[in-house]
C-alpha cells in the first residue's frame, strides 16, 4: 500500500532569507491575481473555456510584461497555475451540484497567500543534517524533531504569523496488517460530549476556543481600531493570528491524542456519521459550536491512522440516528434538551448519545446485533486502556473520559 504523509518542521531563516521568502510570497500572490485577472477578461471577451493551455499563454504574457516574476522558481509558477485551475474546477463542480454559494475564484490579498510550493524533489531543495537549502532562497536551519519516513515528493514553505515552516509530502510503501473485524464500534459526535461510543464510553472535549474567546475578541477590537496599512495594525494582526493558532494547536493536539487512544484501544473498525457540516451550520444558534467541535478534522485523523493499522472507517447516513430506538427501531421526536432516550414503544431508556452511537454501529453492520461494541462485553485490552484513562491523572485525556 502506498502511504502519503505530510511532515511539518519549523525553520529559522535569518533576516536575509526572511526577506527572500516574503518577497516570493508577494510575487506568488501577485502572479496568481494576474492570471485570474487575464482569465476573467478572456472569458468576458471571447467566452473561452478555462484550461491549463490558456493559463500557459497568460504566463508568457505576464513574464514578458514584467520580468520580476522570473524570481519565482519555474515549477513554483506551474504550481500556482494548478492552484487556480483547481479553484475553477471546484467552482464549476459546485455550480453543477446546484450550490448557491459556488465560490467563484477570488483575488488573494497578501494575508490570504501564505505558502509557495516546490512540487518536485529534483534538486530544488535538499536537507543536510539540520540545514535546509531551497533554490533561489538559500540555506536555513530546520528543526527536524522527527525522522522523515518515505520518499520526499514536494516541499511547501509556509509563513504563519512571524514563524516559518517547511512542509514535506512523502510517499512510502507499507504492508498493512490484516485485522479481523471482531470488535467494531459506533461513534456519535455531539456538542454535549465530543464523542459517545457504542460500548457506553463518553468523551468530552475541552473548550479551547471558548476559553480563548475573550483574548481573541480583545485583539479583534485592537485591530479594528488601528489605521489600515499602519505598522501598529500589522503588529496587532500578528498577535490576533497567534491567539488563533494557539487555540487551534491545542485542539489539534487533543484530537491527535484521542484518535491515537481509539486506535490502540482494541477496536477493529469504526462506524461514523457522514456529516454535512455546511448544512448543519445553517442553524445560527449552533453554528459556532459546530465549527469549534472540529468533527471533520477528528474523522480525518482517525481515518488515516485506522487505514495504516488495517482498520476500516465506515460512514453511515446520519438521519434519525438520535430519534431511532436502538432496541426496536421506533422513531420519535427528540428535542436537543432531552438527554435520555425513552422509547414510546418498548420503554427502553438509554443515554441519547449512546443510543445514537449504537444506531450508527447497527447501520454499519447491517443490523447485526451482539457485537462487543454494543456494550454486552468488552475486550480485556480495551477495558484496560479505558481504565488507565480513568485512573492515570497524568494522562492527557484523563479529564475527558466522563463515563
Amino acid at each position: 500500500m502506498e502511504l502519503t504523509r505530510a511532515y511539518k518542521f519549523r525553520i529559522y531563516p535569518d533576516a536575509t532569507r526572511q526577506e527572500e521568502i516574503d518577497e516570493r510570497l508577494i510575487l506568488a500572490q501577485q502572479f496568481y491575481n494576474r492570471i485570474l485577472e487575464k482569465s476573467i477578461a478572456s472569458y468576458q471577451n471571447r467566452k473561452t473555456k478555462v484550461s491549463m493551455a490558456q493559463f500557459n499563454r497568460f504566463v508568457k504574457e505576464i513574464i514578458q510584461e514584467d520580468k520580476k516574476y522570473l524570481k519565482l522558481y519555474s515549477q513554483t509558477r506551474c504550481e500556482i497555475e494548478f492552484r487556480l485551475l483547481k479553484a475553477y474546477q471546484n467552482f464549476f463542480r459546485r455550480t453543477k451540484e446546484g450550490n448557491r454559494k459556488a465560490g467563484f475564484p477570488r483575488f488573494r490579498s497578501r494575508d490570504r497567500y501564505k505558502s509557495i510550493t516546490y512540487p518536485q524533489d529534483n534538486g530544488s531543495f535538499s536537507i543536510r543534517k539540520d540545514r535546509l537549502r531551497v533554490s533561489r532562497i538559500g540555506t536555513m536551519r530546520i528543526e527536524l524533531h522527527r525522522k522523515i519516513e518515505g520518499t520526499i515528493k514536494t516541499l511547501a514553505i509556509k509563513r504563519e504569523g512571524r514563524n516559518y515552516y517547511a512542509v514535506f509530502t512523502t510517499i512510502k510503501n507499507i504492508k498493512v496488517p490484516e485485522v479481523k473485524n471482531t470488535n467494531p464500534v459506533g461513534i456519535d459526535m455531539g456538542l454535549n460530549s465530543f464523542i459517545a461510543l457504542s460500548d457506553g464510553t463518553k468523551v468530552g472535549k475541552p473548550k479551547f476556543a471558548k476559553k480563548a474567546e475573550k483574548h481573541i475578541a480583545m485583539w479583534q477590537r485592537i485591530v479594528a481600531r488601528r489605521n489600515k496599512g499602519s505598522k501598529r495594525r500589522e503588529k496587532a494582526k500578528m498577535h490576533l493570528q497567534k491567539a488563533y493558532e494557539y487555540s487551534t494547536n491545542q485542539s489539534d493536539d487533543y484530537l491527535h491524542k484521542l484518535s491515537d487512544t481509539l486506535i490502540n484501544s482494541g477496536y477493529t473498525s469504526f462506524a461514523v456519521e457522514d456529516l454535512h457540516i455546511q448544512n448543519m451550520v445553517k442553524n445560527h444558534n449552533l453554528a459556532q459550536s459546530i465549527q469549534n467541535a472540529s468533527w471533520n478534522r477528528f474523522i480525518q485523523m482517525l481515518s488515516y491512522k485506522a487505514e495504516s493499522a488495517g482498520m476500516k472507517i465506515i460512514r453511515v447516513d446520519a438521519r434519525n440516528t438520535s430519534k431511532e430506538c436502538s432496541n426496536c427501531g421506533n422513531i420519535q421526536e427528540m428535542p436537543l434538551s432531552e438527554r435520555t432516550y425513552i422509547c414510546n414503544r418498548c420503554g427502553m431508556q438509554k443515554d441519547r448519545d449512546i443510543n445514537a452511537s449504537i444506531n450508527i454501529l447497527n447501520r454499519a453492520t447491517l443490523g447485526q446485533r451482539g457485537s462487543h461494541a454494543q456494550g454486552e462485553s468488552v475486550r480485556p485490552h480495551q477495558e484496560a486502556v479505558l481504565e488507565e484513562l480513568r485512573t492515570d491523572k497524568t494522562h492527557p485525556l484523563q479529564d475527558a473520559v466522563i463515563a
